[in-house]
């Protein structure tokens, strides 16, 4: 069946990107003094426990995941927090990354294991701030239809840990930063708001962010970036010196091996690009108008981060939106199927990882009294593909390597 390949096709994206896979090949080799592992992001446990089954000598650290993504290790602390929206775990949790690691001394390694969602996950408020104020911050954010860069970019500017900072507190360890992207570009300063990366961006980069979206609370957030007292590290700061970074896993290698599953299964791939961004809606629809022009026997691949600005009441994520989006726009084409998932195996804070579209979902939906355009009109794309029995569950995949999209063009 068509749904059992899309499903295939998104198993092997996520395979990929498994930190059991794709983590042991880059282990530098053991440091002459101690070995520190930290690390935040939905994967931060599976990369913990990778590193621990390969890693050759004696090591300790701790991690910080999403709450339902740990991983058992013996030697490096798991704990689990909130996502998207930070708590008083992730915040007590980077204060302790933040402590090991300034322990460092010259002759240590320290191991940094970087996914996406490390961002919400290393959630230590900046001086003057409070967790409140970042939990206020992210809410705000998550509707506004502001990009990850964005997000990054303002979250970077209120914390004590992201934005270089973590690296800068390593120094004069040698600091070593392994890290699966999830973000369009897959730029490291962007990726869990480079902690131990040098930010390019500034205070005054955040506050117009807040005034794009119209954000202009809480106070207290708005008036640390007007003060601009502590800047980000920037490029060439002498603390990042002995830093470096490599991507283990990337969006694109996940889309590379989906497109040789569709090739094996005589599907021509065709990887569209792993750093589409904009809204949901629009993305459906440009890719409609191409897949409506594809040959059969193709399959359009893509990946990278859509954003919707909630206007509704309903229950959505941002891959049910572009699906349903997709489905009204391609008005029932016959021979074409989609299939649109998170590759952590959670559509924005639903316990769905996306869903999947045939020829006849919206005449289904409309069969059982279902208006398609109105579930998409209250961004309730969750409570549309439920009903139809439709919604792609996986649980926590342990990974991230951000959005998944497949477009088949039926064989005939």
């Amino acid at each position: 069946m068509i749904k059992d390949l899309l499903r295939t096709l998104f198993d092997a994206a996520v395979a990929r990107a498994q930190a059991e896979h794709c983590v042991p090949p880059y282990l530098p080799p053991p440091p002459e003094g101690r070995t520190i592992v930290v690390g935040a992001g939905k994967a931060a446990a599976s990369m913990a426990q990778a590193v621990e089954r390969h890693w050759p000598g004696p090591l300790s650290g701790l991690v910080v995941t999403r709450y339902g993504h740990g991983a058992p290790c013996r030697r490096i602390e798991v704990i689990e927090a909130a996502h998207p929206v930070p708590d008083a775990s992730g915040a007590a949790a980077a204060a302790s990354i933040l402590a090991l690691v300034a322990e460092a001394g010259p002759d240590d390694l320290v191991l940094c294991l970087i996914s996406g969602g490390g961002s919400a996950l290393l959630s230590l408020p900046a001086p003057g701030l409070t967790l409140a104020d970042k939990q206020a911050v992210n809410k705000a954010l998550l509707t506004s239809g502001a990009t990850i860069s964005e997000m990054n970019c303002l979250r970077k500017h209120l914390s004590a840990v992201k934005g270089g900072r973590l690296g800068a507190a390593a120094h004069p360890a040698r600091l070593v930063t392994l890290a699966i992207s999830d973000v369009p570009g897959d730029d490291p300063a962007v990726i869990a708001s480079g902690p131990t990366v040098a930010d390019p961006t500034t205070f005054a980069d955040a506050r117009a962010i807040l005034e794009r979206y119209a954000i202009d609370e809480p106070s207290a957030v708005t008036h640390h970036l007007r003060a601009a007292a502590d800047e980000t590290p920037k490029p060439g700061d002498r603390r990042l010196a002995a830093t470096e970074t490599t991507l283990v896993a990337t969006p694109g290698q996940a889309l590379v091996a989906a497109a040789g599953v569709a090739r094996a299964a005589g599907y021509a791939p065709v990887i569209v690009g792993d750093a589409i961004e904009g809204e949901a809606r629009e993305v459906a629809a440009e890719q409609a108008r191409r897949a409506l022009g594809t040959p059969p026997g193709h399959v359009l691949l893509s990946g990278g981060e859509t954003t919707v600005t909630v206007r509704g009441e309903g229950r959505g994520g941002r891959n049910c939106e572009y699906l349903l989006a997709l489905a009204l726009a391609l008005d029932g084409h016959p021979g074409i199927w989609a299939l649109a998932c998170d590759t952590d195996g959670i559509d924005g804070t639903e316990d769905n990882a996306g869903a999947l579209l045939s020829p006849d979902t919206v005449a289904r939906a409309a069969a059982m009294g279902l208006d398609a355009e109105a579930y998409l009109a209250d961004n309730d794309c969750y409570g549309f593909f439920s009903a139809l029995g439709d919604l792609v569950v996986t649980g926590p995949t342990f990974t991230n390597v951000n959005d998944f999209r497949a477009v088949l063009v039926e064989n005939r």
